[in-house]
């Protein structure tokens, strides 16, 4: 072992690390921890072995470490070791592995950083000692798909059977205004917990529930180990109380990883189901992906909240700030705005949809927005923006084609009055019982007027929707292609793609276009929290479509 190999390896840069990778002079091994405890002891056993530690802190009971080509080690001979081997690229998916390449964290951390290649990703950790604890993936061989993370069977039963929250708006919003309080953060962070791993495990049976043909599908099993992996990441805390800020840090570094991990899930889905469809009756797949939709909304949600609450809080960044004053200039309470304008998403979502159709057909259709154009109330400004855009996708193609480009399309906003009985009880709901209400931070006051519900109307003369069309409109369709193989967005100078189909979208950024999901799915974000779609054809003449959304309620399960 020369004097390069051992001095100097705890102070080396990350240039020189990425420098080693590109070069492939060093082979990256995973080293897995029996506790806590230890990690440090293991480093540095290590080290002593020639191995290269990055500068950077461990995260949970492994760490990885890299050795010269062909170099032997003892790794597993010491006490403090559980397991250690070579570790190649994984996907995501493969919880095994806690993924530290071209990712670092500075002295104040946060949830993602570029790269050197310009891309951004987000920071993952791992639960390599839980898994190592548990049997192998051939114990389950044949109950159940095929899997690269093992979790015990007992863990997902138990959560499983635990029955879901129903989540509110009023849940999201109850600790506060940013920037919270540490206690306030850490309030979130342990609802969150609470309900996310529950969440998981009764997506993973549902999954497991599936014909075995069809959750052997790539994509479907895909999906499979990307929910395994997620809960397999959440259970070393399920155990414990966050009550510090590096606990709170690292879960919501673990929150960045889940919802990066399940960014693609609705297009994963729709090809796996596509490639099935002669194996499972629609009915059932209908049924399926309904409940599936809809819980990834709540479970995409819940965590995309607390990312928000702590990217707008960083508590961290002040030792001192247990009594930070909300912002009284923001309206956004995570990714919930209180003062979301309707007025204001349509005509954004009308210019992008109405440049599409000018690119496609040549021509820019026109809509004009009345009623109560002011209407404001609490709503996730990404689900109506996916919910209208699909709206006026479909309004404005059937102007377009239907030859009546004169007409405009008229939006038609109005606010629901409240009860005579004074309607939801704001301060109730939105009173925070977390322990950091009686630190100052101060409950979330009712809202100026606020509405019980806006109903928005969108009515065209597109010639209306066909009878024979019409009872099909809510239904996931998988028939639109005539090679099962031929899946959107991968077949360059597809003919039967309209340019409209390439609005569809997920809510999270990824594209479901042409597979007949942008209806059902954004039937899917307005019923969340009470809300709902409804369509009036007057087949010849044109469509209705009524809007009708829910600040403040309880979702629909």
């Amino acid at each position: 072992m020369t004097d390069k190999q051992t001095k100097g390896r705890g102070d080396e840069t990350d240039d020189e690390e990425l420098q080693d990778t590109k070069n492939n002079n060093l082979v990256k091994h995973l080293i897995c921890c029996h506790t806590p405890e230890d990690v440090e002891p293991a480093i540095k056993f290590a080290q002593e072995q020639g191995g290269k530690y990055p500068k950077r802190r461990p995260i949970i009971t492994g760490f990885t470490i890299k050795f010269p080509k062909d170099s032997v080690s003892t790794l597993s001979d010491s006490k403090h070791v559980s397991s250690a081997e070579p570790s190649t690229p994984q996907p995501q998916s493969n919880a095994n592995a806690i993924t530290m390449t071209s990712i670092w964290t500075p002295a104040k951390h946060c949830l993602c950083r570029k790269n050197p290649h310009g891309a951004t990703r987000l920071l993952t950790t791992s639960t390599s000692s839980y898994l190592a604890r548990h049997p192998s993936p051939s114990a389950h061989r044949w109950s159940h798909p095929p899997s690269s993370t093992v979790i015990a069977d007992d863990d997902v039963a138990s959560l499983a059977n635990k029955p879901l929250h129903n989540l509110s708006l009023a849940d999201l919003v109850k600790h506060g205004r940013p920037p919270l309080h540490t206690q306030a953060l850490f309030s979130s962070a342990n609802f969150t917990l609470s309900l996310l791993p529950i969440r998981l495990a009764h997506r993973i049976q549902a999954l497991r529930n599936l014909p075995f043909i069809v959750v052997s599908n790539p994509n479907i099993s895909k999906i499979y180990n990307n929910y395994l992996h997620s809960l397999s990441t959440l259970l070393p805390y399920k155990s414990k109380t966050i009550s510090n800020l590096e606990d709170e840090i690292r879960f919501t570094e673990v929150l960045a990883d889940l919802v990066e991990t399940h960014a693609h899930t609705i297009p994963t889905l729709a090809r796996g189901f596509l490639e099935c469809r002669r194996y499972v009756n629609p009915t059932e797949v209908t049924r399926f992906l309904d409940e599936h939709l809809r819980a990834r909304i709540g479970t995409r949600l819940i965590a995309e909240q607390h990312i928000a609450l702590h990217m707008s809080s960083q508590p961290h960044q002040n030792d001192h700030s247990d009594h930070q004053t909300p912002d009284p200039s923001s309206s956004y309470i995570g990714v919930i705005d209180t003062a979301l304008e309707p007025a204001s998403i349509i005509n954004s979502c009308g210019n992008f949809v109405s440049e599409i159709c000018e690119l496609k057909y040549g021509v820019r259709p026109t809509w004009i927005i009345d009623g109560e154009p002011n209407t404001t109330f609490a709503y996730v400004p990404v689900h109506l923006e996916y919910i209208i855009t699909e709206l006026l996708k479909n309004a404005f193609r059937a102007t377009v084609e239907s030859g009546r480009t004169q007409e405009p399309v008229i939006i038609t906003i109005a606010a629901e009055p409240e009860s005579p009985r004074g309607g939801l009880d704001h301060t109730r709901q939105l009173d925070s019982s977390s322990p950091g209400d009686s630190l100052g931070n101060p409950a979330i006051k009712p809202f100026d007027d606020p509405a019980p519900g806006v109903t928005i109307r969108i009515r065209d003369r597109g010639g209306g929707i066909s009878p024979d069309v019409l009872p099909n409109i809510w239904s996931y369709s998988f028939t639109t292609f005539n090679d099962a193989d031929d899946f959107p967005g991968q077949t360059p100078g597809s003919g039967n793609m309209d340019a409209l189909n390439a609005l569809s979208g997920s809510g999270g950024g990824s594209s479901i276009a042409g597979l007949g999901y942008g209806l059902p799915l954004g039937r899917a974000y307005a019923e969340y929290f009470g809300g709902g779609i409804a369509v009036q054809s007057l087949y010849g003449w044109g469509s209705d479509v009524y809007l009708r959304l829910k600040g403040l309620g309880r979702p629909k399960h």
